[in-house]
């Protein structure tokens, strides 16, 4: 089985920068006005998951607590560092996860829709 997580945004070119340059996700591809929407897809290349976001002109209405998360278990310390990084050189605040299991095992910090973005040690 394959996964793709699909969210609509009003932000996209601002989750795009977020994605790819504190995360490091690399951009799979994209698309213009399919059926009134513009797309892109992130992720890695040869893995089996990737994320989807889509603008169009319906604006998102997004309804989420503070349990909805994205976790991205980072593969080495040195990921894990690179991206801590990024996070501390874009002034991205770190904030308290409501399942402290999340604050002893990783940190939390929103994206530019403010869902909630875990990165984990898996090392």
């Amino acid at each position: 089985m394959k996964f793709r997580y699909a969210r609509h945004t009003n932000n996209l070119e601002k989750i795009v920068a977020f994605y790819t340059t504190i995360l490091k996700l690399e951009i799979l591809g994209e698309f213009k006005n399919h059926s009134e929407y513009d797309g892109v897809f992130l992720g890695h290349k040869n893995r089996d998951w990737h994320l989807e976001f889509t603008t169009s002109n319906e604006k998102a209405k997004h309804t989420f607590d503070e349990d909805d998360l994205l976790v991205f278990y980072a593969l080495n310390q040195q990921e894990y560092d690179s991206i801590f990084v990024a996070i501390s050189t874009n002034a991205i605040k770190i904030i308290e996860a409501k399942n402290p299991y999340w604050n002893e095992n990783g940190i939390m910090f929103l994206d530019p829709d403010g869902f909630r973005i875990v990165l984990a040690k898996q090392f």
